[in-house]
C-alpha cells in the first residue's frame, strides 16, 4: 500500500525475515523472498504502486481500470513466489511454526480488527470511481477517527504531528522524483529524442516485436537503476513504450510491459535497492539476495511478454470466455511448472531430463496457440505421474 519496494521491505521486512529464518530459510533465500513480495506490492490492486496512478492520467483511463487490468499478471506474480516458498520448504524439510505459537485468530481480530477498515475504505473509494487523491484525503480523516475505537491504537496529538511528518517525508521522494522527471519529459518531446530513441530501437530489431520487447525491457530495467519506480514508469513510457505501440501492440499492454520492468528494475542487480535492502536485514550477501529474488520473480519477467500476445489476461482486447479461461488455466499450470523447473524440486528432486521437460512445458503453456497448450499440459501431466509413481514404489506419499 505504501507504493514503495524498498520502504516495503524495511517494514515488513523487520519481522518477516527473522521469521523465515526461523524455520529453517537460508538468509540470502528469506531476504529474496521479502525483496520479490514487496516489490509485488507495487503491481498487486486494489492499491498499486504511485506509478499506476500516473498510467491512468497518461492513458487517460480511470484507475479502476487500471486495477482490473492488473489482476490477472499479479495474482500469476504472487502465484510464482508462493510455489518456488513451498517447493524450497518441501526440498529442505521445513515446516511451519507449531500451532501454540501462532496468533489467535479471534481475539487478534477483536483486538486490532478495526485498523483494516481504513484499507477497505480506500478500496471502496477508489471503486466508486473517486479520484485517488480524494480518496487518499478521506482516508487519511478516517484512519484517525477509527484509531480512536481503542485505547491501545488511539493517535495522540505527537502521534498525529509524527505521522503527518512521516507522510510528508515519505510524499517528498515521490514528487522531486516527478518534477524531475518533467523536465526529462518536457526535453524529449522538445528535442524528439522519444521518438528518435522508439525509431532506433525499431530500427536495431528491424521491427521485430519479440526483438523490440527484449530491447524495451533491457531499457526499462538500466533506467530502474538509477531512479524510483514512478520516474523510471514515466521516462520508459515517453520513450519505448511509443515503439511497442507502433507494432501493433495496444496502448494499456505497451504500458504495463514498461510499468512491470520499471518495478522489477528493484530486484536485478548489479543495482537492486529493495534486494540491498532485504540482504542487510538477512544479515547474507547482496548479490546473492539479488539473483535468488530475480529468479522468484521470473514470473513478473515473463508475464508482461505473454500479456503482449494474449492481451486478453489484462482484459484487453477482443476475446471469448472460452479463449479466457484457457488462458488463464494454461498460463496458472505454466507458472507452476516454471517454479518447479526453477526450484528443480515438483513431487520430489527434479532429474535434468524432468527439470528440462517441465521447463519447455511451462513455456509452451505460456505461448498462446492450442497445439503449444497440449503439449505443455501434456508434459506437465506426464512428469507429475512420474514422480508420484517413482515416490509410491519407494512408499513415501507427496
Amino acid at each position: 500500500i505504501n507504493g514503495s519496494a524498498v520502504a516495503n521491505t524495511a517494514t515488513i521486512g523487520s519481522f518477516t525475515i527473522p521469521l523465515m529464518k526461523s524455520v529453517g530459510y537460508r538468509p540470502h533465500f528469506a531476504g529474496a523472498v521479502e525483496a520479490t513480495a514487496s516489490t509485488g506490492g507495487q503491481v498487486m490492486p486494489p492499491v498499486m504502486g504511485a506509478a499506476a496512478f500516473v498510467m491512468a492520467e497518461f492513458l487517460g483511463m480511470s484507475y479502476t481500470d487500471i486495477m482490473i487490468a492488473a489482476v490477472v499478471p499479479a495474482v500469476l506474480y504472487y502465484l510464482a513466489l508462493w510455489c518456488m516458498v513451498h517447493f524450497e520448504a518441501r526440498k529442505l524439510g521445513l515446516s511451519g511454526l507449531p500451532h501454540d505459537q501462532l496468533p489467535q485468530f479471534w481475539p487478534t481480530l477483536k483486538k486490532s480488527g478495526h485498523l483494516m477498515l481504513p484499507i477497505v475504505g480506500i478500496i471502496a473509494l477508489l471503486l466508486t470511481g473517486m479520484t485517488p487523491l480524494y480518496a487518499a484525503f478521506f482516508t487519511i480523516f478516517m484512519t484517525i477517527a477509527i484509531s480512536y475505537v481503542q485505547k491501545e491504537t488511539r493517535l495522540s496529538t505527537k502521534g498525529l504531528i509524527k505521522a503527518l511528518e512521516s507522510g510528508a517525508r515519505g510524499a517528498l521522494g515521490v514528487a522531486i522524483a516527478c518534477a524531475v522527471v518533467g523536465f526529462i519529459v518536457g526535453v524529449s518531446s522538445l528535442t524528439s529524442l522519444g521518438l528518435t530513441f522508439g525509431a532506433n530501437i525499431l530500427a536495431f530489431s528491424h521491427n521485430d516485436l519479440l526483438l523490440t520487447l527484449i530491447l524495451t525491457m533491457i531499457t526499462c530495467i538500466i533506467l530502474g537503476m538509477g531512479l524510483p519506480t514512478t520516474a523510471c514508469y514515466i521516462v520508459g513510457a515517453t520513450i519505448a513504450a511509443p515503439a511497442l505501440i507502433k507494432l501493433g501492440v495496444l496502448p494499456i499492454v505497451a504500458h504495463f510491459f514498461v510499468f512491470y520492468y520499471a518495478c522489477l528494475s528493484n530486484l536485478t542487480p548489479p543495482v537492486c535497492l529493495a534486494a540491498f535492502t532485504a540482504a542487510g536485514m538477512a544479515g547474507a550477501s547482496p548479490y546473492q539476495t539479488g539473483w535468488t529474488a530475480t529468479r522468484l520473480a521470473i514470473a513478473g519477467f515473463l508475464v508482461p511478454f505473454l500479456a503482449v500476445y494474449s492481451p486478453m489476461l489484462l482484459f484487453a482486447g477482443t476475446f471469448g470466455t472460452l479463449e479466457l479461461v484457457e488462458a488463464l488455466i494454461t498460463a496458472t499450470i505454466g507458472v507452476i511448472g516454471l517454479s518447479a523447473a526453477l526450484e528443480n524440486f515438483f513431487l520430489r528432486n527434479c532429474t535434468i531430463i524432468e527439470r528440462g521437460v517441465l521447463l519447455v512445458s511451462a513455456l509452451c503453456m505460456m505461448v498462446p496457440g492450442l497445439i503449444t497448450d497440449l503439449i505443455g499440459i501434456g508434459g506437465f501431466i506426464l512428469i507429475y505421474f512420474l514422480q508420484k509413481r517413482s515416490l509410491k514404489s519407494t512408499g513415501i506419499t507427496a
